[in-house]
């Protein structure tokens, strides 16, 4: 079982990520559809970290980011498909975020 600090931590890391990848994605303005989608649902979903960081609850952190993980892999999937024509540094902070969810996901289970 992980420690409340390193939960904090890493909830976090993950936070920063998901802020990353919005971030390029509001620079990569052509960009529309089911990225786009995604990406917006993993911020919003962020906000959910910021409540439990903020109440110190954190029973409902394996759902979290078992979903997550599922919206980080689909944009993943997304970046990599030949069809998508996505910057280098776009698919960087995709990969890495989903690397974080992926990572946090292992220690919890």
């Amino acid at each position: 079982m992980l420690h409340d600090r390193e939960i904090r931590i890493r909830l976090s890391n993950i936070q920063i990520a998901v802020s990353q990848a919005a971030q390029a994605l509001s620079a990569e303005r052509h960009l529309t559809g089911e990225l786009r989608e995604t990406i917006q649902k993993l911020d919003r979903r962020s906000d959910d970290i910021s409540e439990m960081l903020a109440s110190e609850d954190y029973a409902n952190v394996p759902q979290l980011v078992d979903d997550m993980e599922v919206l980080g892999a689909r944009a993943r999937r997304v970046c990599a498909s030949e069809r998508m024509q996505v910057t280098p540094e776009m698919k960087a902070v995709v990969n890495h975020m989903h690397r974080e969810l992926m990572e946090f996901k292992q220690h919890l289970h």
